[in-house]
């Protein structure tokens, strides 16, 4: 074992290997990141951006790493900046500023006619050059970046699987994308010793990397990658000893090597388990038709929370659309994944279509038709499960029209209906029938936190239990009640002088109410609420004047002037408001001062606006979706920018449209 330690013996050598592991421990948090949020290209950036501040601080004897550091946080300043572009792709202004940045450096290299310093110590790293004040900054960038990592948990996690989660949840996503940037920037700053400014990306990527194949929970990824990069560096130290290597590409080479090691052992063990399952299922087949009925039933697995029968279960929204032809009855299902239709039974004199979030409710006049369009999510809160089945028809009610949005929970489904709420039972619906629950409710009702909160013609607000009995009577009138809507933070309802929203923590019930910043005549209220799944930034026509924007967080309402629309949505905090007017034309909107950034063509110009079936503008999560009716198509646009991502044909008039499993 002489050999194993022998190296570690000389001080500069153990030196590196503190070193190395601090900058493992570093590197472990802020690069798990990395991996989750697909951030690669963006730190490869400002690893080459250190470039320019590391080579003036050589060039005038400062230090090394004052300079890294202020290079990196232009860099991070300047992404930070191109990346809230409308028009521009984040990889576009990243791409630009990394060319920008490593340009600037050769330059400056390219001037100098000597460097006080070896040139390949601060592009490759000399990690055998580390001395004791170097360690002692590297433990504090490391205790630094561990607060930064513990204190922004929350919202990272909720910043990285959805952008606007961060903001429902009051997490302050830019306050999150500024603390997770501000990790990365230092983990690179403070590692550049060791590998250098063009291998320290190794280091940050490979370990954590190389532990998402073997473990899923985020601490436990940190963890597992900052052991992965203390083998690197001891491992890497090693063979530079023996090897005659340079210390910091070597170490950047193992680590490199390690991901790769645990990516071929993955796949085998995947292969195996494969065949294993393979050979037990045959096993279990042939031992049951042997031992007959005598044997011991194998018990099933157990089914996945909030499954329903005949369902299958995706790692991913499946969102389909609902599309009628008012002028034939046809109806279709169209899936945004496969992009496939399927056609359903005609509804003779459709004219009107409502959703729930996996059923649509097509009014027709003399009652509604309700149909299943297979795909919804299950909401559990902290966490959400996506499932898919046969998209089909579930049956009729004989009497009312759906007279705005469908609501509903695990146990109910709420729709409005001249000034009612009528009530079906959802685990009916699930089974294939059409069932009520109780009389209809008079007033808005919206399901809560598995109560229902009514909004009463007398301006009265109620919260009921399941058996309909008052349980709360929260302190928010609602005078002439018109429009709904639900969201994480609560029940909205549109009343003649703003909103009331009313609001659910600890079992208890409380309303507030959120007036118009001004007097608003009847013509331009907020009747008619659409926004993105679980968003609590809504939006409502003001007549012929422009879109409200309602911030449920905030507690403000906000007119943007557009004039007179034909349908508008937007996917929340920090998006902007889309809008369809008459000429076809769909316009994005900055709500911060409401003026128009980008427009882009969806509808076709010969089609007329049609007032009985305006256009619908769906937003999502990642896309919205507008149906041109005229040109017998769905349009697929991508709202950053307002590109168009795809279109989809279709073989009906899709002038009624609603959206399932988003």
């Amino acid at each position: 074992m002489e050999w194993l330690l022998a190296p570690f013996e000389v001080s500069f050598v153990t030196r590196a290997l503190w070193g190395g592991l601090l900058v493992s421990c570093l590197c472990a948090p802020a690069g798990t990141w990395v991996v989750v949020r697909g951030m690669a290209f963006l730190s490869e950036a400002m690893a080459h951006g250190m470039l320019p501040g590391v080579a003036v601080a050589a060039l005038i004897g400062g230090n090394l790493l004052v300079g890294a550091a202020i290079s990196a946080v232009a860099m991070a300043f300047g992404v930070s900046m191109l990346t809230r572009s409308r028009r521009l792709s984040a990889d576009i202004g990243i791409g630009l500023l990394f060319v920008a940045m490593l340009a600037g450096g050769v330059v400056i290299v390219s001037r100098a006619q000597s460097f006080a310093v070896d040139l390949t110590g601060f592009l490759f790293g000399d990690v055998l050059a580390i001395r004791d004040r170097d360690l002692v900054v590297l433990a504090v960038a490391v205790a630094v970046g561990c607060a930064i990592a513990v204190l922004g948990h929350r919202g990272f996690v909720a910043l990285s699987f959805d952008p606007r989660t961060a903001h429902t949840l009051g997490l302050r996503p830019r306050l999150a994308q500024a603390g997770m940037l501000g990790l990365i920037t230092l983990a690179i700053v403070a590692s550049f010793h060791v590998a250098g400014t063009l291998l320290v990306f190794g280091l940050l990527i490979a370990p954590p990397a190389a532990a998402v194949l073997w473990v899923h929970r985020i601490p436990v990824v940190m963890v597992v990658a900052a052991v992965l990069g203390a083998t690197a560096t001891a491992v890497g130290l090693l063979v530079s000893w023996y090897a005659g290597t340079a210390a910091g590409a070597t170490i950047a080479l193992v680590a490199v090597g390690l991901f790769f090691g645990s990516a071929a052992v993955s796949a085998l063990r995947g292969r195996l388990r494969a065949r294993r399952g393979a050979v037990a299922s045959a096993a279990v087949a042939s031992a049951v038709a042997i031992s007959g009925c005598g044997a011991q039933p194998v018990p099933p697995e157990p089914a996945p929370h909030g499954y329903v029968a005949g369902a299958e279960e995706s790692a991913e929204p499946m969102p389909r659309l609902v599309i009628a032809d008012p002028d034939t009855g046809a109806v279709r299902v169209l899936d945004l994944v496969s992009e496939q239709i399927t056609e359903l039974p005609a509804v003779a004199g459709v004219r009107s279509i409502a959703g729930d979030d996996r059923y649509a409710y097509l009014g027709t006049g003399d009652g509604v038709r309700i149909v299943d369009a297979g795909s919804w999510i299950v909401d559990h809160g902290d966490h959400e499960h996506y499932y898919r089945s046969t998209a089909r028809e579930v049956g009729a009610r004989a009497e009312g029209d759906p007279a705005g949005p469908v609501y509903a929970d695990a146990a109910l489904a709420a729709m409005p209906v001249d000034g009612a709420t009528v009530l079906f039972d959802r685990a009916a619906l699930d089974a294939g029938a059409v069932a009520e629950l109780r009389d209809p409710v008079p007033g808005l009702a919206v399901p809560y936190e598995g109560h229902l909160v009514v909004a009463r013609p007398d301006g009265r607000v109620e919260v009921l239990a399941e058996d309909g009995a008052v349980v709360a009577s929260p302190e928010a009138p609602c005078r002439e009640p018109r429009g709904s809507a639900l969201t994480r933070r609560g029940v909205v309802f549109g009343c003649a002088d703003g909103a009331a929203v009313i609001s659910a923590a600890n079992g208890a019930f409380t309303g507030r109410a959120v007036a118009y910043p001004h007097p608003v005549p009847p013509a331009e209220r907020a009747v008619e609420f659409r926004h993105r799944r679980g968003a609590t930034t809504l939006t409502a026509r003001a007549g012929s004047r422009g879109v409200w924007l309602l911030d449920i967080r905030a507690g403000a309402w906000t007119l943007v002037e557009t004039g007179p629309v034909l349908a508008a949505g937007t996917a929340g905090e920090g998006a902007p408001l889309l809008t369809v007017a008459a000429d076809g034309i769909l316009r994005a909107y900055d709500p911060a001062h409401g003026g128009e950034t980008a427009r882009t063509e969806v509808l076709a110009r010969a089609d007329p606006a049609n007032p009985d079936h305006p256009p619908v503008v769906s937003v999502d999560t990642n896309r919205a979706y507008v149906n041109d009716p005229a040109g017998r198509r769905i349009v697929e646009i991508d709202y950053a920018d307002l590109r168009v991502a795809r279109t989809f044909p279709v073989p009906v008039t899709p002038a009624l449209m609603v959206e399932t499993g988003a």
